[in-house]
């Protein structure tokens, strides 16, 4: 036990470092240039293999029973050399294994819970053998993790503190236990499916514990679907499901992206899956890596291993074809500079919010819904518009973000109430469509912007507060 309290006290030292390190970012601009290099080297690992392995490949279903019983698991052939040779031979660069998926099973040698790898009959560690055969056969490693947790209750509107707990302890043991993690596949969060929001689970802690392990892992949420294409949310890889139909689109600014399609027709393996034709190589090749690499967007083929444990040999041949097609050339375009990832919870969301004259169907309550897709609009007679939050109590505020539905507004003031007058924190030009301010903490209980100049009638799809670490 004194272990355990040891053990937690330096966590909490090291996370309160962490956080004192983030405070400084803002005015630090070789925190995110370091950010940028790993996105870049990330962007140029081009392709990989994901590999979605778990109690669901036992139930023929993606989403089996919350409480299927972990005597299920028993692969009698597991090979994860066999893996990374599969990979190896379609010129990947590295994998990533699902260590928890939405039915919370582990598969590795975790003290967080029963429901894991070591009460099946298997009783060993999949995530050793996954990132000792893919190191040993010269590829990256990179590990999947689901937020929601349908085994352990870990749902909406039944998360507790013990849950957070739980994620906080298995987030540490597989960044502790095995070596260097390149990046976290984080999934389960933040989706319409998932209902678990960034405040219900808070990112901005997860993140920094993340960093704080392994300062060098990438964060990538699944969570493309809903933020901008163009602005980094909540992770530090734009993220596309493509399964679920999310698609890059053709931005202003292009952002380091990872897509993911399986090469059979679901993610995890299904008795069918040994007669039923996997994805064409040349499909893979030409309809898939090497568009998406072209928009600095890496690709993650999902190759799913049967009962065994063992990849089926029609995908095994189609890998081995793809790896005659396409060879990595090297690095990808140059990405530009990007900022730092919005990564703290927006405190000016469903607030009281006012704004110069709109009709009712561009109302201002618009611009501070959560939702993208809908904005506030100001009259085209109003001469000098504005829009304001009223977070109703003093605050500390250290950032605001301003996105459009496209580039319009482009000179404009921020400001601040300090209880006497309104102070400015920026006034000038800023042509983007997201428009990210990051300042000096400053305390508050409204803050505004003034446009001064646009093309058409001012528009903000959200106007957004926050106070990041």
């Amino acid at each position: 036990m004194k272990l355990v309290t040891i053990q937690k006290n330096v966590l909490v030292i090291a996370l309160t470092l962490f956080s004192i390190n983030l405070k400084a970012q803002v005015r630090n601009p070789d925190v995110a240039k370091h950010l940028n290099q790993l996105q870049q080297q990330f962007v140029d690992l081009r392709f990989g293999m994901f590999i979605h392995y778990n109690i669901p490949t036992y139930a023929n279903a993606d989403w089996p029973d919350p409480d299927a019983d972990p005597k299920l698991f028993n692969p009698k052939k597991l090979d994860a050399n066999q893996w990374a040779k599969a990979a190896k031979s379609a010129n990947m660069s590295y994998g990533c294994l699902t260590t928890k998926h939405h039915s919370g099973f582990c598969i590795w040698d975790t003290k967080s819970t029963d429901y894991s790898v070591m009460n099946s009959p298997y009783k060993k560690d999949v995530v050793k053998q996954f990132t000792d055969a893919f190191r040993a056969n010269g590829l990256k490693v990179m590990l999947y993790y689901s937020i929601l947790d349908t085994h352990h209750k870990l749902r909406p509107n039944q998360i507790t503190p013990r849950h957070i707990e739980m994620i906080k302890q298995q987030i540490t043991e597989l960044l502790t236990k095995y070596g260097k993690i390149e990046a976290l596949i984080i999934d389960g969060w933040d989706a319409p499916w998932s209902r678990i929001s960034y405040d219900d689970v808070p990112f901005e802690d997860i993140y920094t514990l993340i960093k704080t392990l392994q300062p060098e892992c990438l964060v990538m949420d699944l969570n493309g679907a809903k933020y901008p294409a163009d602005g980094l949310y909540y992770t530090d890889i734009k993220t596309y499901e493509m399964g679920a139909g999310q698609r890059m689109h053709k931005e202003s600014k292009v952002m380091p992206a990872l897509a993911c399609l399986p090469i059979n027709t679901s993610w995890f393996w299904k008795t069918d899956f040994p007669t039923v034709p996997v994805r064409k190589p040349q499909e893979i090749v030409d309809g898939l890596i090497k568009p998406l690499n072209e928009a600095s967007c890496n690709f993650i083929l999902n190759v799913a291993p049967n009962r065994d444990g063992l990849i089926d040999d029609n995908a095994v041949a189609s890998l081995k074809e793809v790896g005659k097609l396409w060879r990595n050339e090297g690095a990808t375009a140059k990405l530009p500079a990007l900022d730092l990832p919005i990564i703290s919870s927006n405190i000016a969301i469903k607030k009281a919010a006012n704004a110069s004259w709109s009709d009712d169907m561009d109302i201002m309550d618009f611009a501070n819904d959560d939702n993208y897709k809908s904005s506030w609009r100001s009259n085209a007679a109003v001469k000098a518009p504005w829009f304001e939050i009223d977070l109703k109590n003093e605050q500390a505020v250290n950032m605001v973000v301003v996105t459009e539905q496209k580039p319009n507004i482009n000179t404009y003031a921020l400001e601040y109430w300090n209880g006497v007058t309104w102070n400015k924190v920026f006034e000038g030009k800023n042509e983007e469509r997201i428009k990210i301010h990051r300042f000096n903490r400053i305390w508050t209980s409204k803050v505004r912007i003034r446009i001064l100049q646009s093309k058409e009638s001012p528009s903000i799809a959200e106007f957004q507060v926050f106070n990041e670490r």
